[in-house]
């Protein structure tokens, strides 16, 4: 309704956001019959806006930090870009801008579309995720890689707080010089990610690290917003993971790249097996979301290793069939636009929240008491919200 709303308010909402009450960055406008001439246009003018952003010096010393690799600059810039501060989320976003940047150039200096491969690895609680993502990371980093992994904590719905204890299940990794361990609580936001987790790929892409493995929380059916941002979406399942009726189910089964049934080992390798058969049977009966890959399904045990050579070369073929076909660069460019409308769509979110005045409080009043709808009392608050930038115009 809010998206509805702002297509009518036309060329106001476009000066209210550029206004002080809202904190945005440059960012070139496009018209529906740009041209090739114009975005390069506008490629130069973000060059020059990206040359003279107005960094604090802690920030431009945490950008060079981060362009150098250093894990300590790469640290604290995560936390900046996790910052709720006003003033801090400013300076994030030139520092998430100008980085983004700076993938760019890296990755045309490479001779690549991007600098990394970005996996998703998401899964019901228990599923062995972080067990998983500790062994295929060494393995990577044994080949050569720089790993970097973003693991997300839940937190409590009445304390606020998580435990961040995804690196306790990840002692070896977490010593490895070759790659870095980032835990970050979810702070409620649904989906398995963090409101920042898409920003924080950027920086650890700026900071050297090809491979980039977000690790969600444990997940259910309808929660598979981290394929928003990755190349790849594994889905771990573990053994006993239901019958083929659940594989059919639509949901996070029909978002995924590649099924991998964890814990094959031990007296689970019938149960795998079985598991891992109902899944194959199950996405036949649905449709790919790709017409160049048909999501497979994948053995594997963390624990004795075996199935784990196997599940990256599956990671690697997909990699390579996707960016032949320029697939890849496809589905990143969507998810840009994808996120840039979220994140508009939140900034007007906390904008309608601050509506203040008696207005406000009446209708909170009366949808407590069951006197309107809150439907109806929505509508009222954004009319109400409308109507104040109306006066500021």
């Amino acid at each position: 309704m809010i998206h509805k709303t702002l297509c009518k308010a036309g060329p106001r909402l476009n000066w209210f956001l550029s206004t002080k009450n809202v904190s945005t960055c440059w960012a070139p406008k496009f018209s529906t019959s740009s041209t090739n001439c114009s975005v390069k246009k506008s490629e130069r003018a973000l060059d020059v806006s990206l040359d003279n952003a107005h960094f604090d010096s802690k920030t431009l010393s945490l950008y060079e930090g981060i362009c150098k690799g250093e894990r300590a600059s790469l640290a604290r810039g995560i936390t900046l870009v996790e910052s709720t501060n006003k003033m801090r989320s400013d300076q994030a976003r030139l520092l998430v801008n100008k980085l983004t940047w700076v993938c760019k150039e890296k990755a045309k200096e490479l001779g690549k579309p991007f600098v990394s491969f970005r996996i998703g690895l998401s899964g019901p609680p228990g599923a062995g995720k972080s067990t998983f993502t500790e062994v295929l990371g060494k393995m990577l980093t044994n080949s050569g890689h720089r790993v970097a992994v973003l693991a997300v904590d839940p937190s409590s719905g009445t304390t606020g707080g998580s435990l961040l204890g995804d690196k306790t299940r990840m002692p070896e990794l977490t010593i490895d010089s070759q790659a870095y361990i980032r835990p970050s609580p979810a702070r409620g936001h649904l989906g398995g990610v963090t409101r920042t987790t898409n920003e924080a790929i950027i920086l650890c892409e700026a900071s050297g690290y090809d491979i980039v493995l977000v690790e969600t929380v444990g997940v259910g059916q309808s929660e598979y917003m981290v394929r928003d941002m990755v190349d790849m979406f594994c889905l771990l399942l573990p053994p006993a993971g239901g019958d083929e009726l659940q594989g059919i189910k639509r949901g996070i089964v029909e978002q995924s790249d590649l099924i991998i049934v964890t814990k094959y080992d031990g007296d689970l390798v019938p149960a795998a097996r079985r598991v891992a058969y109902e899944y194959m049977s199950a996405l036949k009966y649905m449709r790919p979301i790709s017409k160049l890959w048909r999501p497979k399904v994948k053995l594997c045990s963390a624990v004795t290793k075996e199935g784990m050579e196997d599940v990256w070369g599956m990671m690697e073929q997909f990699r390579e069939v996707l960016e032949e076909a320029g697939e890849m660069e496809r589905r990143r460019a969507e998810q840009h636009q994808r996120w840039m409308w979220s994140y508009v769509e939140e900034k007007l979110l906390r904008l309608v929240r601050e509506v203040k005045g008696k207005e406000v409080e009446d209708l909170e009043l009366m949808v407590r008491k069951d006197m309107i709808s809150p439907g109806a009392a929505s509508d009222k608050v954004i009319e109400m919200f409308l109507e104040q930038f109306r006066r500021q115009a």
